[in-house]
């Protein structure tokens, strides 16, 4: 049973910040949890971290389960499915006691994250590729007798009459030496064969050694291809995270976040725990903040004991009363309010946190009405000095809590909803809702005598269209009547996306270098990877010197029309027309 990648996304903020996304499931475990970071290789990381877990924790059952079915098999049949029950009682035991720990565990982990520990450090897992053995090579042939004179069958055999006959011996001779004859012209013939199959035999072994090399050595460079493909990758990858190392040690509010989501990702928890939360740094403050999602009431197991019934054959559970379990469900969550600050404060390497806001968040079904709620159950905040005062290992979690101003329910089961210390802020302020603009147009209207605010949304809704295939979105923000950010594009393509700032210039005279100044200034401080300029007249000298060699693209009247034609849209750029119609003349 492996770990199953359903889908891995990448979405943009509000404010452009990018978001990972993966959902990971394990379907003997029935576990699902969905990744989120601002970065792929950290989303990736802990995918894999997770995974590594779930296939450890799979393993662990499987075997329970294996070694169950065989114990029910066998002779002593009642005493085995008494040990069973007995195993499970332990195992239900061992996790009730493992929710009362929650916070005692947390307090003999490092939380510090180990850099060098995330680095992949394996070496190339594919072994060399030997040589082919070759072939056994051909061996010459043993070359025939060569037939001599003296061989008894070239000798004639001379009889009375053929030695008193001399025309009867010199006959017998004639025909002795035409065999001898014969046969050395055979035997030259089966040499001349002989010589020659085997020089095709080498010639043939020569270009089956040869073709074997060849193949070799094209096995070879492949595996040295695959494994400096490795090997770069695995630098590349390294690399990485000496990357999100170093902007973590510089204070970069987003590695920051990055490394608080690896902290709260290596924390282990039971499996009962969805473990999924987002998370938010404020620079200013130096304060995190988290809404941290919590199991469900019915989430967490109740089960005290088994016992096996011999008179009706069966395994009798005995579950925690209503009370009991009400009552480690808010002991839980007061743990795991604590726990998280513990372990943010604790791993603070360079100082970031001042700070910290635990938001418990609960999806669960509302009885009254059947439907899913999630509520924030219990929201604190709580300073790093004053926390790391606190020995937690004697502490009382709900009084702790209390202590701590913290904010929740007097019974967290009953999941009623309190209003966060300090909710993240999800959405940025400065968008408003798009209008549509572009099917108004008509093939005569004049886009440099529009109105500059229809001309912004027009500018939103074309843009649009341009990244629609890739899944980016635009929106615009708040009128600023120019000089500010007219529109944001989030393109979620890996390579040339990012953060797009676009702003737009109803002009009827040269856009000026100050205005391309200003774009640039602004994708700087806006953090984007490119900044769009698109005007319906057109640009200087010095505004395409000033442009040339940085993230901006200058779009002229001609470029405009260009696009709302490329997506259905006619028009016409007139600045004579609009300079008459705008001034009233």
């Amino acid at each position: 049973m492996e770990v199953r990648i359903e889908k891995f996304e990448v979405s943009y903020s509000a404010r452009g910040i990018p978001r990972y996304q993966m959902e990971i499931w394990h379907d003997g475990l029935k576990k699902h949890r969905i990744i989120r970071g601002e970065s792929e290789g950290v989303v990736r990381l802990k995918a894999k971290l997770q995974g590594e877990e779930w296939m450890e924790r799979w393993a662990i059952q499987s075997s329970r389960e294996d070694e169950r079915s065989v114990k029910l098999a066998g002779k002593r049949q009642i005493e085995e499915r008494k040990s069973v029950a007995a195993e499970r009682s332990a195992e239900a035991q061992n996790a009730l006691s493992g929710l009362s720990t929650i916070l005692v565990h947390t307090l003999s982990v490092d939380d510090k994250i180990d850099w060098d520990s995330l680095k992949d450090k394996k070496s190339f897992g594919e072994p060399r590729p030997r040589p082919t053995s070759p072939p056994p090579a051909p061996t010459a042939p043993v070359p025939p007798v060569e037939p001599h004179p003296l061989d008894f069958a070239y000798v004639p055999k001379l009889g009375l009459l053929d030695r008193l006959i001399r025309a009867r011996r010199v006959r017998l001779e004639a025909e002795k030496r035409d065999l001898l004859a014969s046969d050395r012209l055979k035997w030259k013939e089966s040499v001349a064969r002989a010589e020659q199959n085997f020089h095709d035999a080498v010639q043939a072994h020569t270009g089956r050694l040869e073709v074997m090399r060849r193949k070799d050595d094209e096995r070879l460079a492949e595996w040295e291809s695959r494994k400096e493909a490795f090997s770069a990758a695995q630098a590349e990858a390294n690399a990485a995270i000496d990357l999100r190392r170093l902007k973590y040690e510089n204070a970069e509010p987003s590695a920051i976040v990055e490394y608080c989501d690896l902290v709260l990702s290596a924390s282990r928890y039971p499996n009962c725990f969805p473990q999924e939360f987002e998370l938010e740094y404020h620079p200013g403050a130096k304060t995190i903040a988290v809404d941290y999602r919590l199991p469900a009431p019915e989430d967490l197991p109740t089960l005290k004991a088994v016992k096996y019934s011999t008179s009706n054959d069966e395994f009798e559970e005995q579950h925690l009363t209503e009370g009991q379990a009400a009552k480690q469900y808010d002991e839980v969550l007061y743990q795991v309010a604590l726990r998280t600050l513990h372990e943010l404060f604790e791993a603070d390497q360079i100082g970031a946190l001042d700070a910290a806001v635990f938001n418990g968040v609960v999806t669960a079904i509302n009885r009254s009405t059947g439907k899913p709620v999630t509520a924030c159950v219990l929201s604190v905040r709580a300073g790093k000095s004053d926390f790391q005062a606190i020995d937690l290992a004697q502490v009382d979690p709900r009084v702790c809590f209390r202590s701590l101003k913290g904010v929740s329910a007097a019974k967290l089961h009953g999941l009623s909803a309190v209003p966060a210390i300090m909710p993240l802020q999800r959405e940025d302020a400065r968008f408003v809702g798009a209008r549509a603009v572009a099917d108004e147009l008509e093939a005569g209207s004049n886009l440099a005598a529009m109105d500059w605010e229809a001309f912004e949304h027009l500018i939103r809704e074309v843009f649009e269209q341009e990244f629609a295939s890739s899944g980016g979105e635009v929106k615009v923000t708040r009128a600023s009547r120019d000089g500010g950010v007219d529109a944001v594009a989030f393109d979620p393509d890996p390579i040339r996306g990012g953060k797009i700032v676009i702003q737009a210039k109803r002009y009827t005279s040269t856009v000026g270098v100050s205005a391309v100044r200003d774009l640039y200034g602004t994708v700087l401080n806006e953090g984007a990877t490119k900044g769009i300029l698109i005007t319906t007249s057109d640009y200087g000298p010095d505004s395409y010197a000033f442009a040339n060699g940085k993230p901006l693209v200058l779009l002229s009247g001609g470029n405009l029309l260009h696009l709302l034609e490329k997506h259905g849209h006619k028009a016409r750029i007139d600045l004579s027309e609009a300079k008459r119609l705008l001034s009233g003349t």
